[in-house]
């Protein structure tokens, strides 16, 4: 059971935390840059945020938890279009998951592509590399290949 003395250290923790932070503290919480931040912003990704008197940008608890939407987002290779539309639909409570799921399965379907593409290159220069002897001769299948021979 908690004493009467940490009530008042519980509740100044909740105030520090809904306590608006600047863009350091806000890069540092969700792990981007603070020139990242400024370029979301510049995207709509975030909507106005709230400045002092002086001109500095001040980040809610909401709003830095809308930077880490962003980030992981961008950690799955969302494009910043995608990443509009997914904030878009996060924020409407009357989205359907549907619409949700059809931008994830795109993106998960061009995900597939870019790796067939990867591992078509790779078979190729695998398949070169075997080829080239690697000794001092100049022959070499890997050049002769890149120059189109």
């Amino acid at each position: 059971m908690a004493s009467p003395t940490d009530a008042p250290t519980r509740m100044s923790t909740t105030a520090i935390a809904s306590t608006p932070v600047n863009i350091g503290s806000a890069a540092k919480k969700c792990g981007v840059s603070a020139k990242m931040i400024r370029y979301y912003e510049s995207l709509g990704l975030l909507g106005k945020v709230r400045r002092t008197d002086s001109g500095y940008r001040q980040y809610s608890q909401a709003e830095v938890h809308v930077l880490r939407f962003i980030k992981r987002a961008r950690d799955l290779g969302f494009s910043m279009a995608e990443i509009a539309q997914l904030v878009s639909l996060w924020n409407n409570r009357r989205r359907t998951s549907a619409r949700v799921k059809r931008i994830a399965q795109k993106h998960a379907d061009e995900l597939a592509q870019r790796i067939a593409a990867l591992q078509e290159m790779q078979r190729t220069l695998t398949h070169l590399i075997h080829g080239c002897n690697g000794d001092s001769r100049p022959d070499c299948p890997i050049l002769d290949n890149l120059a189109g021979q």
